[in-house]
């Protein structure tokens, strides 16, 4: 990559990622949550730099935008679409359904078949897609059998509405069950360098080629403390604690794919820039360490 390249879209340096197999994406993405109110609730704060840090991200040579109807809900779409479409040729939107809203902060699972379609249509609609590339189930919804959750995203994929089946907060256990029912491509647990309680998951993801998105990713938690491990590095790398952060992420597993989230420009440049960061062994093995002594307990 030319030097030219790299601090123009730097989001080239994180490397490739192919979900499926065909759906090559940049391996760092964008997350779209936090382009909503708060509480992930009405629209943002400043409309107009919530579309800026959209077109800013493709860009930085981003191509993998996470969302879900959820969001706002229903507004990180709308946004998508007003501030991107026509989309780029290798632009991915990967979106989820199976959260339903009833106010800030409410999440409440929601897996009926019924409503999956339902919400896959409206999806498809304020995206202006024909197809999604990526629909995930955003929880498992314990009130109804896992077989019928997916089995609606499987007559979605057969009928050509949605390409590729992701799964979000599940266990090694659940991913295995959910894979005798019908091919899934990703998972997105929560995990960042002081939360690796999804550990098995992205071991599993790993040894089976399956994307893993991290979400929260750029948490650091006490690590980022002055005077902290992460702390002390950033002062010697000049960098952010939360690009040291993405960047351990990168190098953790080929198989991830970060999607840190912000409302502003300049901290998704900063996030962006992360990858170009290498860290050395030595850099990786201590923040690892220093990850796992500053963990909650599993």
């Amino acid at each position: 990559m030319s030097t030219n390249s790299a601090a123009t879209r730097p989001a080239d340096a994180s490397g490739t990622f192919a979900l499926g197999g065909d759906v090559t994406v940049r391996r760092l993405g964008f997350g779209a949550m936090r382009l909503t109110g708060p509480g992930i609730w009405g629209p943002p704060a400043d409309h107009d730099e919530a579309i800026r840090v959209l077109r800013k991200a493709v860009e930085l040579g981003i191509n993998l935008i996470d969302t879900a109807d959820s969001y706002g809900p229903s507004i990180s779409e709308e946004l998508i679409r007003e501030a991107l479409y026509p989309y780029p040729a290798d632009l991915v939107i990967a979106t989820k359904a199976g959260l339903a809203r009833t106010g800030p902060d409410v999440w409440i699972p929601l897996g009926r078949p019924e409503y999956l379609v339902q919400e896959a249509e409206l999806s498809l609609r304020r995206l202006g897609l024909e197809r999604i590339e990526l629909f995930q189930l955003h929880r498992i919804d314990p009130k109804v059998p896992l077989e019928d959750q997916l089995g609606a995203l499987v007559g979605l994929k057969e009928q050509g509405k949605i390409h590729h089946i992701g799964l979000s907060e599940v266990s090694v256990e659940e991913l295995v069950e959910a894979r005798r029912i019908t091919e899934i491509v990703s998972v997105q647990n929560l995990y960042n360098l002081a939360n690796r309680q999804s550990e098995s998951v992205l071991e599993y993801a790993e040894k089976e080629g399956l994307g893993f998105i991290p979400w929260f990713p750029v948490a650091t938690g006490d690590l980022a403390r002055p005077g902290g491990p992460l702390d002390e590095l950033a002062r010697a790398r000049g960098a952010s604690p939360g690009q040291l952060a993405l960047a351990w992420l990168l190098r953790r597993s080929p198989v991830m794919l970060p999607i840190p989230g912000t409302s502003k420009v300049s901290h998704l440049e900063e996030n962006t820039t992360a990858a170009l960061i290498e860290l050395s062994e030595e850099e990786f093995e201590s923040l690892a360490r220093a990850g796992a002594e500053a963990a909650p307990p599993a």
